[in-house]
């Protein structure tokens, strides 16, 4: 009996592809296709790509060289997860999800352990992972793992909706590729890392800067949470503020595409939110899905995209004062690493606040000193006037009237007590003096306007005065414009030798201008000890600058800038 054609067709179709010339033509065929398919990679390396260019492009070489309907790229995490960075078909890594828990019997598992590729007939295997490649239709599979740096990197799989095409073969044919490929990925990788730590130090280094040279606590976290999105490859990040009553405040926002929750939000403390578990733990967390959370707080974050976000605390000299929290709007969830980046962040932040504290604590009570001081003066100025000047006019009256009452022949008694009450006018009028200079009486009945009128009438030096405000300022802002004049007039008397003294105050945009400019020999320094250190530090306490300008010969020029909060004071139109 002759053999069947078809089985002589196929013994003999088996023949000649075993023959040797045939398998080394179809050897060379297939290394030369790896070649073209590593050389596309390569280029792609070559120019930069992104990582995420580079894995999707070694999905798509692999479904392509193996002919399969399925391809991924995975990468190993230490906490036994297999995030997937690319696939082929796209759309596969919207089914599979960001992440795949390993059960320890899935394919990518036994390649993590052995190092070596593998293939599987999922019709009959157990387990989770199976059970999803069976949804998915995937029907066998091969894989192989991707080494960079003689450790297991990751993974690459192949897939086919029929059964029996994964085998040993396909498998290490996927493995010569990921041999290739994996010198293409470490590069990739490396260059990464690389940039990625030029990136962050630059932006720790911005952010120090910051914090070194005082800035305001809003102008940190501004800085802060867009640099740290840019650097961990986030798409918005938001700084979050612990309230009492379980409450959050969201203190600033940013995102890459311009939304975000509106600074002074409040919302409540909600349970399994990234700011609740950190609240809990004090540590960081991730949120790796807001799709299942209710809540406010889940509610705007899928309102703004959010699909995921890690957290990390602000821990402000052992309390916790809030969070960093950064979110991924896309599938792929934010790198293992990512906590880890925000600690350093989170640590200039709250290096920032409390330094912020600290000299908000310094003003506060600088403040307190000023006020308790002027508050003293008025005490010692009232009881001047309403004790001690009182009886020296008392008793001046008394010997007037007993002068009158002496007959003519006691002349010499006459004269005497003339002689008395002359120096009790005296000692009354330095007593004034002394009390006007403790606290001026005018100041705390007239106001800023004719005080400083006063002042300028009694100078020695001729004043040019100009003062643009109407209405009563605080009465700290009156008293310290009052003293920086006396002080400045008084200097311009004694030490410059100056023939004009120019006065301007003004209001504008909540700051009172105090101008203070001679003509005189200049060449006063604060430094030196005078009266100008005690201004500087009354000033600075109310929350005001102060600058001094006095070079050899120029004069000296002195500039305030007093804040008027709280003030109804307005700038004179008139």
């Amino acid at each position: 009996m002759s053999t069947p054609p078809s089985r002589a067709g196929a013994s003999t179709l088996d023949q000649v592809m075993a023959h040797p010339n045939v398998r080394a033509h179809r050897d060379s065929e297939r290394l030369a296709e790896e070649q073209a398919a590593l050389r596309r990679v390569a280029m792609l390396v070559a120019q930069g790509a992104s990582p995420s260019e580079v894995f999707e492009a070694v999905a798509a070489e692999v479904a392509r060289l193996l002919e399969s309907d399925f391809s991924l790229v995975g990468r190993y995490e230490a906490d036994a997860t297999l995030t997937h960075v690319a696939s082929h078909p796209l759309e596969l890594l919207s089914q599979l999800g960001a992440r795949t828990v390993l059960d320890g019997d899935d394919l990518a598992s036994v390649v993590q352990r052995s190092g070596r590729p593998a293939c599987i007939d999922y019709d009959d295997a157990p387990g989770r992972v199976a059970a999803l490649a069976r949804e998915l239709g995937v029907r066998c599979a091969v894989a192989a793992p991707i080494v960079v740096d003689d450790r297991v990197w990751g993974v690459a799989a192949a897939g086919w909706g029929l059964p029996g095409r994964a085998s040993t073969e396909a498998a290490e044919r996927a493995a010569e590729f990921t041999e290739l490929v994996a010198t293409a990925l470490a590069n990739t990788e490396s260059r990464n890392e690389i940039a990625r730590l030029a990136e962050e130090q630059a932006a720790l280094h911005r952010m120090a800067t910051l914090v070194a040279r005082g800035a305001q606590p809003s102008e940190v976290f501004a800085a802060a949470i867009a640099e740290v999105g840019r650097v961990v490859g986030a798409d918005a990040s938001v700084l979050v503020r612990y309230e009492p009553g379980d409450l959050v405040t969201h203190v600033c926002g940013w995102s890459r595409t311009g939304g975000w929750v509106p600074v002074g939000t409040v919302l409540p403390l909600t349970r399994g939110t990234a700011s609740w578990l950190v609240w809990e733990s004090s540590r960081p967390a991730r949120i790796e899905s807001y799709a299942g959370l209710s809540g406010p707080h889940a509610g705007v974050a899928r309102k703004l995209g959010w699909r995921s976000s890690v957290a990390a605390p602000i821990i402000v000299e052992s309390r916790l004062w809030g969070v960093m929290i950064v979110g991924s709007t896309t599938d792929r969830p934010l790198p293992v690493a990512t906590e880890g980046h925000l600690a350093e962040f989170t640590e200039l932040v709250a290096m920032a606040i409390a330094n912020a504290e600290s000299r908000a604590e310094l003003a506060a009570s600088r403040a307190r000193i000023v006020a308790t001081a002027d508050a003293t003066r008025q005490r010692i100025e009232r009881d001047l006037h309403d004790g001690a000047q009182q009886q020296l006019v008392s008793l001046a009256l008394e010997l007037r009237a007993a002068q009158a009452t002496l007959p003519p022949e006691l002349a010499d008694q006459r004269a005497e007590l003339s002689r008395v009450v002359d120096g009790l006018t005296d000692v009354l009028e330095g007593l004034r003096e002394i009390a006007r200079g403790i606290h001026p009486a005018i100041l705390s009945e007239g106001g800023l306007g004719p005080a400083l009128k006063t002042l300028a009438r009694r100078s020695p030096v001729p004043v040019a005065l100009d003062v643009g405000v109407r209405g009563r300022l605080p009465d700290s802002v009156e008293v310290a414009t009052y003293y920086v004049v006396a002080e400045m007039l008084t200097n311009a008397a004694k030490h410059a030798r100056a023939s004009t003294v120019q006065v301007d105050v003004g209001g504008a945009g909540g700051i009172l201008h105090v101008s203070v400019r001679d003509d005189g020999v200049g060449g006063a320094d604060p430094a030196r000890g005078s009266g100008l250190v005690g201004l500087r530090d009354r000033v600075e306490a109310l929350g005001g600058t102060m600058s001094v300008e006095s070079p050899k010969g120029g004069g000296t020029a002195v500039e305030v800038a007093l804040p008027l909060d709280g003030s109804r004071a307005v700038a004179d139109q008139s």
